[in-house]
């Protein structure tokens, strides 16, 4: 009789011990899921099976390592031009593009625009500021920074609609028609 209970109990605990593994896979799954930004699921985060969860974070993560990589090279190419004594800002840039530079970038409900201009250049960051503020976004920080004869603006901004959003190919044709102008 004792035998059965031990046997009984040892199925119990097992049971148990599995329920909690799964639970406790169940909310690491879901940590993982509040790390992915939005945009990059095409469905519900919760819709999604755990296997699908597991593939969208590994891609997310190659593409993350392939970021580093291409700001890695990015860094040594700026490094060199620094140790040539920089160029003329009507020269082109170490990564082989025309002075000013545009980069926008969209992570959902928050965005980045990264503007690299030269000194003599007439700069005005108030009207980058209209155009995100016209197009539905808040601006929450904004730097510059000079390197030489190079000045780099970055803002930082959220959308102010989760409903409506920020329609992120309009939003960068027009920062690239008013660069343009520049």
């Amino acid at each position: 009789m004792e035998r059965n209970n031990a046997c009984s109990n040892s199925k119990l605990d097992r049971k148990t011990v599995e329920r909690n593994r799964r639970i406790h896979m169940k909310g690491l799954c879901n940590k993982l899921a509040s790390l992915i930004p939005s945009h990059n699921f095409k469905t519900s985060k919760h819709m999604l099976a755990q296997q699908d969860l597991l593939d969208m974070a590994t891609t997310y993560i190659m593409h993350l390592k392939e970021r580093v990589e291409e700001l890695k090279n990015k860094k040594q190419r700026l490094m060199m031009d620094k140790e040539q004594g920089g160029l003329d800002p009507r020269d082109v840039i170490g990564s082989g593009l025309q002075l000013p530079v545009l980069e926008f970038r969209d992570y959902g409900l928050n965005l980045e625009v990264n503007l690299i201009s030269g000194l003599r250049k007439n700069f005005m960051l108030y009207e980058v500021i209209a155009v995100l503020e016209e197009e539905g976004a808040s601006v929450v920080s904004a730097s510059l920074s000079t390197v030489r004869n190079k000045v780099f603006h970055t803002l930082h901004a959220q959308v102010k609609s989760t409903r409506v959003g920020v329609d992120s190919s309009r939003v960068c044709q027009r920062l690239q028609k008013l660069i343009s102008g520049m």
